[in-house]
């Protein structure tokens, strides 16, 4: 038993679960989400999603696990004051060494690399991703040898796949869910969802490859948002919109 993660799951009967951080989706979940699982946060902007991350990690903060969060489009410094605004004060946990935060600084080939090796040698329960939303639209190339690859940094590159096509988009969400699929962690990984449109993330793959979707969406003409469990591995749940509201202590389910 070690300093952080010693007690990070929920037991419910013979299925181990962890905490989201909210009580209400917990018990939709019945008791949270399933352990070493990948859960995908989809959603359309301002629905939630990263509010939704950070219930998650600051219920393993309060559980004493060790967290990571993994940033690609926000710098790190601007995620902490904006949780701070909500009442997430992270940084007396980030001083400790029980939260990092990394930045995936993706206009480097070796990101993939160093997301991996963070991954398995941080020992971390909880961890998430926010966002796979431009991960998977970075660029791939094609050595000589024809091998679809995020290239090292000496390598000759001869070929290159525009960013957003599907193979590049596959390559990418592949490598990232190989990753998180980690025996050790549970994670939480965000998508965004373009206005109006029917799939259940931007790039339309991940959601085939994750263990779980909760689907965060807006109504403006009705003024409210909706959070839904559209998957879970293991979990009778429902599949019924439930009505949330964001003030300013985070999420709260109406």
């Amino acid at each position: 038993m070690d300093a952080f993660g010693s007690e990070q799951h929920v037991v419910r009967g013979k299925k181990e679960r962890v905490g989201t951080g909210l009580d209400r989706l917990d018990m939709l979940l019945e008791g949270g989400f399933p352990s070493n699982s990948v859960t995908l946060v989809s959603g359309t902007p301002g629905s939630g999603k990263t509010i939704l991350c950070y219930h998650y990690i600051k219920a393993g903060l309060d559980n004493g696990e060790k967290c990571l969060y993994l940033t690609s489009d926000e710098r790190i410094e601007n995620i902490m004051h904006e949780a701070n605004l909500f009442g997430f004060d992270f940084y007396s946990a980030v001083e400790s060494g029980q939260l990092k935060f990394k930045y995936l600084d993706l206009d480097r080939s070796s990101f993939h690399r160093e997301m991996d090796e963070e991954v398995k040698s941080g020992r971390y329960s909880r961890v998430v991703l926010d966002s796979l939303t431009p991960v998977a639209e970075a660029p791939v190339w094609v050595t000589s040898g024809g091998h679809e690859i995020i290239p090292a940094e000496n390598a000759t590159i001869s070929t290159t796949y525009p960013i957003g096509s599907v193979p590049a988009t596959r390559v990418h969400v592949r490598r990232i869910m190989s990753i998180l699929n980690n025996e050790n962690c549970t994670t939480l990984v965000t998508s965004e969802i373009p206005e109006g449109e029917r799939c259940l993330s931007r790039d339309s793959i991940s959601e085939f490859l994750v263990d779980g979707i909760i689907l965060m969406d807006v109504d403006p003409t009705m003024d409210r948002r909706k959070l839904s469990v559209r998957k879970m591995r293991g979990t009778k749940h429902t599949l019924k919109p439930q009505n949330i509201e964001i003030n300013e202590t985070g999420i709260k389910f109406a």
